[in-house]
């Protein structure tokens, strides 16, 4: 599995009023192709820089610094309309990208801007839908629907452009908890169906259970780097950057740390609960 993005001695700063702010600095990262992949941070972490670097939304304003889309440098404005072709992004407010009083219209916005003929078009419309469940919406109002399925909507406009890799930054930051899980099991989809690589950019722990690898970032650092289970079961590292950890691996840290012999490392509900079970049978003995 090849790298489809590469960031290499990256930096990215811009002037405010007390003077230039740095983002992020000396950031190196690779994302392989069919991956999935949760980028994590608390607020001011950094994590939407690095989105919109991905896809050539922001530059690296470093000389030295490189971001390279299948080693395409983003930097090169003539490379714009490739990279995006091939890194679609979306963002956390559905509203924001949602163009057309139709939904299957607004799916078909992006289509249509790369000059794809009608029949084609129409069919990778109905492809985008379906693939996010929405097909049956196809001819509704958008601001009727619900936040997740906006979202949805959102997701299909940039799929129907049939991008290599998705980047989704915030992406259930405006849902509630019901619309949180739709976009979530769809972006699941998307990559274990699709093929589609994706960089899934949250401060929601449980939206990172089946990732393939989690990044934790701390002040446009990465501080962490692992499975996601390698990256809950450091609790402490967690906490200290402001992160909520998910209950089932807090209850399973709390049994430890009250003298309970016991394997942290379960994130599944159904994990924890096996390895309570196996906990206690053994305290039984």
């Amino acid at each position: 599995m090849d790298n489809q993005i590469e960031f290499k001695n990256v930096a990215f700063s811009y002037d405010n009023e007390q003077g230039k702010r740095d983002i992020i600095k000396d950031f190196n990262l690779s994302i392989k192709r069919g991956s999935f992949t949760v980028i994590l941070g608390h607020n001011g972490s950094g994590k939407s820089t690095v989105a919109k670097l991905m896809n050539g939304l922001y530059k690296p304003t470093n000389s030295d610094g490189t971001v390279l889309v299948d080693g395409i440098d983003t930097k090169d404005e003539k490379n714009e309309i490739e990279i995006r072709r091939k890194v679609g992004l979306v963002f956390q407010n559905p509203d924001n990208q949602l163009v057309a009083s139709i939904v299957e219209e607004d799916v078909a916005f992006g289509p249509e801007n790369l000059g794809f003929a009608p029949e084609k078009t129409r069919e990778r419309v109905d492809e985008a839908l379906k693939a996010v469940d929405m097909y049956e919406f196809r001819k509704s109002t958008p601001h009727h629907l619900s936040g997740g399925q906006k979202q949805r909507v959102a997701i299909a406009g940039i799929i129907a452009m049939k991008p290599e890799c998705l980047i989704l930054d915030e992406p259930t930051a405006m849902l509630d908890p019901k619309g949180r899980a739709e976009v979530i099991r769809i972006i699941e989809k998307l990559n274990r169906e699709n093929g589609i690589t994706v960089v899934l950019i949250t401060h929601f722990m449980e939206e990172a259970q089946s990732a393939d690898r989690v990044v934790l970032l701390s002040a446009g650092e990465i501080i962490r780097d692992g499975t996601p289970k390698e990256i809950f079961s450091d609790i402490k590292t967690l906490k200290a950057v402001g992160l909520d950890v998910p209950q089932t691996t807090e209850l399973l840290y709390e049994l430890k740390e009250n003298g309970i012999d016991i394997n942290t490392d379960a994130i599944s509900v159904e994990e924890t609960a096996a390895l309570i079970s196996a906990a206690l049978h053994l305290e039984e003995k």
